[in-house]
């Protein structure tokens, strides 16, 4: 048995998965005339009523101003696992669902569809998530031109969508030798939805990436790209936030720089992460065992079916950073200053509920009289009830 001692002021539970996100670069951005300098914007006041939900929990933060306007942003896109649909409420301030998602097969098919049907009574658009998240060999294989999976995947995605407002790509398992072939099959995959809307899910830089994929060159035929701004530190690192404000800022003003403001929508996470100062999970030599057992004067060594086996309590010391409602909207109001029109939450299910009462849409745009041109980054309206 293991005995934790929790160092915090209250304990909560946390949904933890999420896909793996590329760490970012860690140096400052250079300075660019088209980039806003945010790094010394003041956080903004957060919408009143937006205390976290938490019950009882009491936080050594700085008390806020509260005001009475909401945070509006021109779309609020979400994301929502394809099985969990009881954490969609019609009534959210949400223009995009990002349904995930398709995954890919061993043979380059699309498995695992979400079923749009389930989505009926959301009247904003839904956009088909296709993710390829760790298999290295299976993207290579279905993205390379000198293999016939690329032209079968694109017609398998292009008829899966049929029932949707968009395609949403987030293939996190890429390889260098692979970038212009994700170039390609991206021109590929925008040219065969037409109308319909193309968005990458990229991860978080700070500045142009020596070995990383171009938001510039994806921006060039994608109608949106959302940053991944969440897992600065993650599972494996020092602990720290998932997502700490100088460094959504820092990663907000490149990406408004290199992306565009039009085309650009920044991910924020709801989710939070736990760092424990001892892994306890090893393999041990009996030498090893032998020293372990002297230490924590392990009296009784028991068997089960003539395998030895040991038990001893250890103190573990764990630390958990996570966002509640305020700093969510602490983080919406630093990227609207930084002229952010469009945000993204990974993902429902995991949120502060508190965090919807800040957060307003505008009314839908009248519909454009003819087909944007190709440098035209709107989305079709979202209609209202």
């Amino acid at each position: 048995m293991i005995v934790r001692r929790i160092a915090l002021s209250l304990v909560a539970a946390f949904a933890l998965s999420v896909p793996a996100a590329r760490a970012a670069e860690t140096a400052a951005p250079p300075p660019s005339p088209a980039a806003p300098d945010v790094s010394s914007l003041p956080l903004p006041a957060l919408p009143a009523g937006a205390p976290s939900s938490l019950p009882g929990a009491a936080f050594a933060a700085p008390p806020f101003q509260a005001v009475s306007e909401k945070l509006e942003f021109s779309e609020v896109w979400a994301y929502l696992i394809s099985g969990e649909e009881r954490f969609f409420d019609p009534a959210q301030p949400i223009t995009d669902l990002a349904y995930f998602g398709a995954d890919i097969d061993m043979a380059g098919k699309l498995a695992d569809l979400p079923k749009r049907a389930k989505l009926s009574q959301f009247k904003g658009r839904v956009h088909l998530v296709v993710n390829e998240l760790s298999n290295y060999a299976l993207a290579h294989f279905c993205l390379s031109p000198e293999y016939p999976l690329r032209d079968a995947l694109v017609a398998d995605i292009l008829d899966s969508a049929k029932d949707y407002d968009g395609v949403q790509i987030d293939f996190e398992a890429l390889s260098s030798r692979d970038y212009e072939n994700f170039y390609a099959f991206l021109a590929l995959l925008k040219g065969g939805l037409g109308q319909k809307a193309l968005s990458v899910a990229m991860p978080a830089y700070l500045k142009e990436p020596k070995d990383g994929l171009s938001y510039d060159r994806v921006a060039k035929i994608a109608d949106r790209i959302v940053v991944m701004a969440y897992d600065e530190h993650w599972s494996s690192s020092e602990p720290g936030p998932v997502a700490s404000m100088d460094w959504c800022r820092k990663v907000a003003g490149y990406a408004v720089s290199a992306i565009g403001a039009d085309k650009l929508v920044m991910g924020l996470p709801f989710y939070g992460r736990a760092w424990a100062d001892k892994s306890l999970s090893r393999a041990y030599k009996y030498s090893s065992l032998a020293k372990l057992i002297d230490e924590k004067g392990i009296g009784i060594i028991q068997r089960k079916d003539e395998i030895p086996y040991i038990e001893y309590d250890e103190l573990v010391s764990v630390k958990v950073y996570f966002d509640d409602s305020a700093s969510t909207l602490r983080r919406l109001g630093m990227y609207g200053s930084a002229s952010v029109r469009n945000v993204a939450f990974w993902r429902l299910g995991q949120e502060d509920p508190a965090v919807w009462g800040g957060i307003s849409i505008p009314a839908a745009s009248a519909p454009a009289s003819a087909a944007p041109a190709a440098a035209d980054c709107s989305l079709p309206p979202v209609p209202r009830n």
